[in-house]
């Protein structure tokens, strides 16, 4: 029987305007219902046949819902969409993740962004489900085990990118860039095992040579030994002077203080034919070398010992116990040049740069001081890193600019600096007391800064610069703490004088040739200007 109904007319009219050419654009559907507004909207031209009424009375009519589209492109509308009005479709990039359905009907010639990690080395980086059996979990797992073993076999990052868009950033500034200015090539990372392994069979386990040092003052703060360009050796043994001759193996008697006067420190001139002797009073002692005879003494009024002092030409800068630093020119009557105050503990380092353009002062009051050889009033700069007394300073030979100093037994802290930047560049922390620091040269290594020890290990200590490894180590060089260290004229020996009573020598570089120059000021010369009157 056949159904008659306002409701099956407007549908059967409906089917029968969408049969009809797509000429007229506009239709209106009159309901049922006097009350009802007739409702106008614009019909969509039809790419399909609209199917038969029987089989359109079995599905729901109202409320009807359209699927999102899945492309900007023009699709065909069924006779389902006909009823209500369509909605435009919103072009806007989706940020959720491509399912493999979607992944299909994408462009194959046009790259998706949408899944950054798609671009990683990993193909699946999806994890199970929790509620997932064991046995996919395991499986999952051994994977990404596998996959991380070929990776690292392989020399590849499972999270890097297969294609980099961009330059890599640049990587942080190294305090190795204070190389540069001297043409020689940056080292990173850590020496070759073999290089190393080879650095460490060369390091000496006995000395080549021992000399007694019988009553050496066991005193951490005095400079009792020093090594001369002339390759002689003099150390203090309480009030005497002895020079050993490195050359020749002989030993003779410099001076006698006595009256009970300690020796605190001896340096050489630079070109080696004279010794200053500091003493407990104050003084200062000249000697010359050849005849054993002192020329003149330098006297500041403190009256208390002079515990460093170093040489510069014509110049000798010397440090006090109250913290006081003096400059005297041995040329004239007259000698006291400046007084420097900076220090409020007892300088036990001084040590002039290579080209005397600076020099560096250490004391008991833990503080580094940088000052400019040319105008002397106040430091350029002024360190307070470390945490115990700063005996130990040397100057690298090879960059003027770095300087090399370490701490005692609070600190046992080595620190390189950048003295036309006033930069800490590197550090080392050792394990004990630092006595004295020397720089040396390797042929397989490069330069190296070699350290000796007091408390508690008693050691020596090589670390090449600039990787800062540690390259060689003689444990409990002496019986007792070492008291000071120098290194040998031409760089490959290594003296060292502990409260063992023991003066010992280790061969510890290789030979580097350097381009040396003739001193300014000849031997006779300097004798004759030194001639008191």
């Amino acid at each position: 029987m056949e159904l008659k109904t306002p409701f099956h007319d407007s549908t059967a009219a409906s089917i029968m305007d969408n049969l009809r050419p797509s000429g007229s654009r506009k239709r209106s559907i009159e309901s049922s219902s006097p009350k009802r507004k007739a409702i106008a909207f614009e019909k969509e031209p039809s790419l399909v046949r609209a199917k038969s009424s029987v089989e359109r009375l079995h599905r729901p009519q109202f409320p009807m819902k359209l699927q999102p589209a899945l492309s900007t492109s023009v699709s065909s509308l069924d006779s389902r969409n006909m009823l209500s009005p369509p909605k435009p479709a919103k072009l806007r990039r989706s940020t959720s993740l491509l399912t493999p359905a979607e992944a299909s009907q994408t462009d194959r010639f046009i790259p998706s962004h949408r899944n950054s990690t798609s671009n990683k080395l990993t193909p699946q980086n999806e994890q199970p489900h929790p509620n997932a059996s064991p046995q996919t979990h395991i499986k999952a797992q051994t994977s990404k085990i596998y996959q991380n073993h070929v990776a690292e076999a392989c020399g590849l990052d499972v999270n890097s990118r297969i294609l980099c868009y961009r330059p890599a950033p640049p990587e942080r500034s190294q305090p190795l860039s204070v190389f540069s200015s001297v043409g020689q090539k940056q080292k990173t990372g850590l020496l070759r095992p073999s290089v190393a392994s080879a650095r460490a069979k060369k390091i000496p386990t006995a000395p080549e040579r021992v000399l007694d040092a019988p009553n050496i003052v066991d005193d951490f703060y005095l400079n009792l030994v020093a090594w001369a360009s002339s390759n002689l050796i003099a150390i203090g043994l309480e009030d005497t002077v002895y020079v050993w001759n490195a050359s020749t193996g002989s030993v003779g008697l410099l001076c006698e203080l006595g009256n009970n006067m300690l020796v605190t420190s001896l340096r050489w001139s630079e070109d080696g034919s004279y010794i200053s002797v500091g003493k407990e009073d104050g003084t200062i002692e000249i000697w010359d070398i050849e005849t054993n005879s002192r020329l003149r003494t330098l006297s500041h009024g403190t009256g208390s010992r002079v515990a460093a002092h170093c040489w510069s030409s014509h110049l000798v800068a010397s440090g006090s116990r109250e913290g006081s630093i003096f400059h005297s020119d041995v040329r004239v009557n007259d000698h006291l040049v400046s007084k420097l105050e900076t220090h409020v503990g007892e300088v036990c380092g001084i040590e002039y740069r290579p080209d005397a353009q600076q020099f560096c002062s250490g004391a008991n009051d833990n503080l580094v001081a940088v000052w400019d050889a040319r105008a002397t009033s106040e430091p350029i700069f002024k360190k307070t890193n470390h945490r115990a007394a700063v005996k130990a300073m040397a100057w690298c030979p090879f960059q003027n600019s770095l300087l090399a100093t370490g701490g005692g037994t609070s600190d046992k802290t080595i620190h390189f600096w950048n003295t036309s930047t006033g930069a800490r560049v590197n550090s080392i922390e050792t394990e004990s007391q630092i006595s004295s620091l020397n720089w040396g040269y390797e042929s397989k290594t490069g330069y190296e800064v070699v350290a000796t020890h007091g408390y508690p290990s008693n050691s020596i200590s090589l670390f090449n610069y600039p990787t800062l490894q540690k390259t060689g180590e003689i444990s409990s060089a002496h019986d007792s703490r070492v008291l000071s260290g120098c290194m040998s004229p031409d760089g490959t020996t290594l003296a060292t004088v502990a409260g063992d009573e023991n003066l010992k020598f280790w061969p510890l570089f290789d030979l580097h040739k350097q381009k040396t120059t003739e001193p300014e000021v000849g031997q006779k010369h300097m004798k004759r200007l030194m001639e008191l009157r």
